[in-house]
């Protein structure tokens, strides 16, 4: 079981090595620009040495600008566009999975839309590395906030091509904003995908079922400490912490006493 941060891309093997992690998380590029990741000459093959020297497990966070469900053509196209540049270049440096949000459709619209447009996003990628789809806290017509729509979903892509490489990540933020009781929720979440493949180990500062995306350090926040322990030890999936960097120390120090 891999315990890792989520660290600032310039030098990720560098903030490994000094805090002691055995995976990191990095976004590639803007997270908010639809230009798509870019790497200097030679920087994809160094950062690809430098992980497996240091024996250093790497995970890309796709941009929060992308929204594959919804029917909006001006976004959904692009979205699909950016996904697959992000997979691109995830497989470059060997990362073990692109993590993207389950997004969103409109609250005219029937969710059924979302549905078939994740199918026909995952049907259309080309995946070198996993796609890792991410439960949300908020958003009355999002795709991964209740477990329902996470069954539709799964159950979409699963009749695409290049299913076998989807996988999950539970967030136990979003899980304890979005009104998911984190006791038992790796057991719900299994009977649907049948697989958990990364946490996202976050408190929330925001109370049960508020729908608010906003992280907190362990044990500070609202929600349950004793469900993210018992997320963290059913799970047995490897660990990415998206707590503020400052208590990274001490965040670590608490995930690593609750897997013991």
């Amino acid at each position: 079981m891999r315990i890792g941060a989520h660290v600032d891309q310039t030098d990720p093997i560098g903030s490994a090595r000094t805090s002691g992690l055995e995976a990191v998380q990095i976004m590639i590029g803007d997270p908010r620009s639809w230009k798509g990741p870019v790497f200097e000459p030679g920087v994809a093959e160094e950062l690809r040495a430098e992980a497996e020297e240091a024996d250093v497990h790497i995970y890309v966070h796709s941009p929060y600008i992308i929204n594959v469900a919804t029917t909006n053509n001006r976004v959904r196209i692009p979205s699909r566009k950016l996904l697959q540049k992000n997979v691109d270049a995830a497989a470059r440096i060997d990362a073990k999975g692109v993590i993207v949000h389950g997004g969103h459709v409109t609250k005219d619209d029937d969710p059924e839309a979302g549905f078939e447009n994740w199918f026909k996003c995952i049907d259309g990628l080309d995946l070198k590395v996993p796609v890792l789809i991410e439960n949300t806290a908020g958003g009355a017509n999002a795709m991964a906030r209740h477990l329902d729509r996470i069954e539709r979903v799964w159950q979409a892509v699963q009749a695409a091509s290049g299913a076998e490489n989807v996988g999950f990540c539970l967030d136990t933020c979003h899980a304890h904003a979005a009104g998911e009781e984190l006791d038992g929720v790796v057991g719900r979440i299994r009977e649907i995908t049948g697989r958990i493949d990364l946490i996202h180990c976050n408190d929330s500062r925001d109370a049960f079922g508020s729908g608010a995306d906003r992280h907190a350090t362990l044990g500070t926040g609202q929600a349950d400490p004793n469900g993210i322990r018992a997320v963290l030890r059913e799970a047995g999936a490897p660990i990415i912490l998206e707590t503020p960097p400052a208590t990274l120390a001490e965040d670590l120090a608490w995930v690593r006493e609750a897997v013991a």
